[in-house]
């Protein structure tokens, strides 16, 4: 009766660079045999740790989906997510917009202006293309400022409002923009800070209406 060779018996453990064992062949003298019922007993440890009493409690990360553990934040990255969330960095942020929306806006309304570059000492005079350019550049300046500080007031009011509330709602902007416009209209009189309040107030609840 003829025996067939085996691959294990051409197979040996060797050592990887990683420190991980490696099988390679042509080596069976070096490999030890297994002793009878040392493979059941470490089958049955491992039972006894994955399923057994000896399994430990699986830790969920809160955030995690489906028990899958999300990674945890760094340091920075808490750090980073503050101030971004912060109200100075809003109202930082909207006053930036504001600057730049503004400026294109006073540019655009200076375009298609035919008074723009005119002297009014004597309208007769064609402009030149440098007198023009002024023109637009500060009118654009004004806009930008104007729409730079109405931007930044109502981003940081409405911030406010809504960490005092504790709520983010439509309230939360209706309130910030009647302060806002009270506040920019009161330096005209109290008529003025009223119908600000409430100009400011009815274009907010709009805008967050048809955005939310």
């Amino acid at each position: 009766m003829w025996k067939v060779p085996s691959l294990l018996d051409h197979v040996t453990v060797m050592a990887a660079p990683g420190g991980s064992t490696v099988l390679s062949p042509d080596h069976a003298a070096s490999v030890s045999p297994m002793a009878p019922g040392e493979g059941a007993l470490q089958y049955s440890l491992i039972m006894e740790h994955l399923v057994g009493d000896k399994r430990r409690p699986v830790e969920v990360i809160p955030g995690g989906l489906g028990g899958i553990p999300t990674p945890i934040k760094p340091d920075e990255q808490k750090m980073m997510e503050r101030v971004m969330e912060s109200c100075g960095f809003k109202a930082a942020l909207a006053c930036v917009g504001g600057f730049v929306l503004g400026g294109a806006f006073g540019v655009f309304t200076a375009g298609i202006d035919t008074n723009v570059g005119f002297d009014p000492k004597d309208p007769y005079r064609t402009p030149s293309a440098r007198e023009v350019l002024k023109d637009m550049g500060q009118r654009g300046m004004s806009y930008a400022k104007n729409f730079a500080i109405v931007g930044a007031m109502f981003s940081c009011t409405e911030c406010l409002v809504e960490s005092y509330r504790g709520k983010s709602d439509w309230k939360n902007s209706v309130i910030s923009g009647c302060i806002t416009g009270g506040a920019i209209g009161f330096r005209a009189g109290v008529k003025a800070g009223a119908i600000g309040c409430g100009g400011f107030a009815a274009f907010s609840a709009v805008i967050d209406y048809y955005l939310r």
